[in-house]
C-alpha cells in the first residue's frame, strides 16, 4: 500500500494506502466517486472503462493507480462543464444511448480520435471505434453521431 496522487479532471486527489496493483479504474469510482467510468469486462478487451490519459484513449482498468500518477487524467465527468462537448452533443443528437452502459467509453474514444483526427473518414472512424463494444448494437447511430461530431468540429 502506497499513497498516490492524481490529477483527475484537473483536480489533484491525494490517496492513501493504495494497493499498488489497484486498476486507475477502482481508484476512480471507489476512492474518488467519479462514476461514470464503468467496469466491463475488466481486461481491457470493451472500452466501457475508457478514460484519457494525456490527451490519449486508454483502459482504465489494465493501467494502475500507480502507473497514472503525474499524468493528466480525464473522466467523462471533466470532458466538459456541462456535457456540451461536440461529441457529447452529437450523441444526443443522434439518439445513440440504448442501455447507456457503454456510452462513457464510446464517447471518451471518439473525444480522443477526434482530436488526433478532426476529418476522419468512415473506415478511419471504424477502425479507431472497432475495441468498444456495445451490447445493445448501436453502432450505425454511434457512426452517425461521430460524423455529426466531425461536422460540428467534433475536436473542440
Amino acid at each position: 500500500m502506497n499513497p498516490v496522487t492524481l490529477k483527475i479532471n484537473g483536480k489533484s486527489h491525494s490517496l492513501e494506502d493504495v494497493p499498488q496493483d489497484m486498476p486507475l479504474l477502482w481508484a476512480l469510482r471507489d476512492l474518488i466517486g467519479l462514476t461514470g467510468t464503468k467496469y466491463g469486462c475488466g481486461m481491457a478487451q470493451c472500452g466501457a472503462c475508457t478514460v484519457h490519459m494525456e490527451g490519449t484513449a486508454v483502459r482504465s482498468c489494465s493501467i494502475t493507480a500507480a502507473a497514472a500518477e503525474g499524468k493528466e487524467i480525464t473522466t467523462i465527468e471533466g470532458l466538459s462543464e456541462n456535457g456540451d462537448h461536440p461529441v457529447q452533443s452529437a450523441w444526443m443528437e443522434a439518439n445513440v444511448p440504448q442501455c447507456g452502459y457503454c456510452q462513457t467509453g464510446q464517447i471518451m474514444n471518439a473525444a480522443s480520435f477526434l482530436d488526433k483526427n478532426p476529418n476522419p473518414s468512415l473506415e478511419e472512424i471504424n477502425q479507431a471505434m472497432a475495441g468498444n463494444l456495445c451490447r445493445c448494437g448501436t453502432y450505425n447511430r454511434i457512426r452517425e453521431a461521430i460524423q455529426i461530431a466531425v461536422e460540428k468540429g467534433g475536436n473542440s
